[in-house]
C-alpha cells in the first residue's frame, strides 16, 4: 500500500512538473533586461533594413507602462486588441492611441526575434508608391512606423487562446507602441 501510494505521489509530481507551472516559468518576464534589450534590439535591427530608406525614422526605446499594458493584454489569452488603445490613458498615461502587434503560437516556436520578423515580413504586401497594403501588413507598419519611439512587450503562456483555434500551450506575445 506504501509503494502504490509512493508511486502515485511521484507520478502526479512528474505531471506537475511538465505542466502549467513549469512552461509558464520558462518565458521572460517584462522586467528581465535580456528579454527587453532583444525586443528593443529586434525592432531597430528591422527598422533600419527598411527600402527605401527611412529619412526621419525614430529609435526604439523601452517603455515599462507599455510594456504593462502589453502584459495585462497578454494574460487573458485573447488573441484579439486591446479593445483600450485608442482611450485616452486606458493603456498609457501620456500616448493615445497605442499601437499594438500580437503573435501567438507554439511555445517552443517562439523566440522575440522570430515574431517581430513575422511581422516585418509582412513587407512583401505592402506597396511603397501606392502606400497600398495588397492583404495584410498593419503589423510591418506598426513595427516600422517612422514616428513611434517607444516600446514595450510581454509574452505570456496561455493553456488555451481563445479565438486561436487548435492551440494548447502557447506563447501570446503581445508588443505595444507609442505614438501611433
Amino acid at each position: 500500500m506504501k509503494v502504490r501510494l509512493f508511486l502515485g505521489v511521484l507520478l502526479l509530481l512528474d505531471l506537475l512538473s511538465s505542466c502549467y507551472f513549469y512552461k509558464s516559468n520558462t518565458l521572460p518576464d517584462i522586467e528581465d533586461a535580456q528579454f527587453i534589450k532583444e525586443c528593443v534590439n529586434a525592432h531597430n535591427n528591422f527598422r533600419s533594413k527598411v527600402n527605401p530608406p527611412a529619412r526621419n525614422m525614430l529609435h526604439m526605446s523601452w517603455d515599462a507602462a507599455l510594456a504593462k499594458s502589453a502584459k495585462a493584454w497578454a494574460k487573458r489569452c485573447h488573441f484579439d486588441h486591446n479593445v483600450y488603445l485608442k482611450i485616452p490613458g486606458k493603456v498609457h498615461p501620456n500616448f493615445t492611441p497605442v499601437g499594438e502587434n500580437i503573435w501567438t503560437g507554439s511555445l517552443s516556436l517562439f523566440s522575440v526575434s522570430a515574431a517581430i520578423r513575422k511581422w516585418y515580413n509582412e513587407v512583401t504586401d505592402y506597396n511603397f508608391e501606392t502606400l497600398y497594403c495588397a492583404r495584410m501588413c498593419g503589423h510591418y507598419t506598426q513595427v516600422v512606423w517612422a514616428t513611434s519611439y517607444k516600446v514595450g512587450c510581454a509574452v505570456q503562456f496561455c493553456p488555451r487562446v481563445t479565438g486561436f483555434k487548435g492551440l494548447t500551450d502557447g506563447a501570446h506575445f503581445v508588443c505595444n507602441y507609442a505614438p501611433a
